[in-house]
This record gives C-alpha cells, sequence and structure tokens, in this order.
C-alpha cells in the first residue's frame, strides 16, 4: 500500500463525489499548480519531488490514464536538475490537464481548477474553504448560419460544501490496518501507485526528450502486469 495520503483528504473526495455524481457535466479541463520557493533537491527534479502528489490526485479523481504526458521546464538553479515544469496529460475522453510545478515561486500555492459543461471546481489546499463549487459556464447555440452565432455566459452562485472532519494520514492508517488484519488489501492501491510512477516517468522522459509527447503505459496494460504477478505470490 502506498502512501498517498492526499487521496484520504475529505476536499480531494469530496471532488471525487462531485466528478461522480456528474456533478460538473463534461470535464473540458483540468489546471494544477503546485508551487513554492524550495526545497531544491540534488538528487531529483520537481517532477519527482513534487509531481506525484498532483497525479495522485488527478487520477484518483479521473479513474483513468492519461494516453500521452508532455512535459517541458527548465534546470535553473542547479545544472541538470529541473526545478520548473509544466506537465500536460492528455486523456482519451479529450480531457487534457496540465500541472504546474516550481520550486522556484515567491508564494506556496496548491490549487487545481476543474472546468466542466455544467460547473465549475476550486480546490485549494490549505484554504479556508478547499472546495468552491462555480455554477458559472458557458452556452453555446449551434448556429445553422453564421448570423445566429451565439454565446452566453452563465455567472450563478458559489457553493462551499461542509466537509468531513478528519485527518487524512489517519484515514490512511486505518484503512492499512483494516487490510493487514483482514487480509483484503485492496488492488485498487497498488493501481494507483504503479499509475502515478508511470506518469511521472513519463513526464521526466519528456522533459529530457524537450517537451515530445510520451505513451503512458495504458491501464488495461498495469492491470494485466499486476494480475501476473498477484498470481505468483
Amino acid at each position: 500500500m502506498c502512501g498517498h495520503t492526499f487521496v484520504y483528504s475529505p476536499a480531494v473526495r469530496a471532488v471525487k463525489r462531485l466528478i461522480e455524481e456528474k456533478v460538473l457535466g463534461e470535464i473540458y479541463y483540468i489546471s494544477s499548480s503546485r508551487v513554492n520557493l524550495g526545497l531544491h533537491q540534488r538528487d531529483v527534479s520537481v517532477v519527482w519531488d513534487l509531481g506525484p502528489h498532483d497525479f495522485s490526485i488527478l487520477l484518483y479523481w479521473l479513474g483513468e490514464m492519461p494516453e500521452t504526458v508532455r512535459a517541458t521546464g527548465r534546470a535553473s538553479v542547479v545544472t541538470g536538475i529541473f526545478d520548473v515544469a509544466f506537465v500536460t496529460l492528455n486523456f482519451a475522453s479529450g480531457l487534457v490537464a496540465n500541472v504546474e510545478l516550481s520550486w522556484l515561486s515567491p508564494s506556496k500555492l496548491r490549487r487545481t481548477v476543474l472546468v466542466g459543461s455544467e460547473k465549475m471546481v476550486v480546490y485549494d489546499d490549505g484554504a479556508a474553504e478547499p472546495v468552491r463549487i462555480y455554477d458559472h459556464g458557458v452556452v453555446y447555440k449551434d448556429p445553422e448560419t453564421f448570423g445566429e452565432y451565439q454565446l452566453s455566459y452563465r455567472t450563478g452562485d458559489i457553493v462551499s460544501p461542509k466537509l468531513e472532519s478528519h485527518e487524512p494520514l489517519q484515514a490512511e492508517l486505518e484503512d492499512f490496518a483494516q487490510a493487514a488484519l483482514l487480509g483484503n488489501a485492496q488492488a485498487r492501491h497498488t493501481r494507483l501507485a504503479r499509475d502515478v510512477v508511470r506518469v511521472t516517468e513519463a513526464a521526466d522522459r519528456s522533459l529530457e526528450l524537450g517537451g515530445e509527447a510520451v505513451a503512458a503505459l495504458p491501464r488495461t496494460a498495469i492491470d494485466q502486469t499486476a494480475t501476473r504477478r498477484e498470481a505468483h505470490v
């Protein structure tokens, strides 16, 4: 069981429910920022240091692997160690997710925006209201002629839902204890851990290739590999 603690966060789980219940409609894109000043590492890039947090959240929310991963960045301070990176994940559904990672930002920011056809959500870790649902959107009346082209913008209520009150680490430890005591470790934890590593590896490879698209291993391939290994345990 891998320690991706964010998937036990009440705020992250609240957003997961919104997605599952189709409250947002079709999700167009997701934009995430995880930036701060430091701490620079000498053995790994910012992608390996900060990226797995956002990748684990995104994959937990969406329940699927991206088809391709692209990453561009810069090694600004330590030669050969990328301290800023912009990672784009493209999914088969057409959804695109962009993750900004940096050790060179004047302020700390942990913020993710999800934009859907019906509503939008801002997840701001550490804020007094970590989840805010915006009843905002765009209505496009598909024209039969150019003269009928119309767009209208909707700005409705902003709602901050009440969240469960528990410590993510405590919830994760309780989950681990149950799995150990009952012998029913859930395969989803293994799959998520492997998926996060695959995406991080793809982003790292793309950085080295100057931003070329790198294919992420399909979920079916991961499942088949996991099944084969579990069969030999």
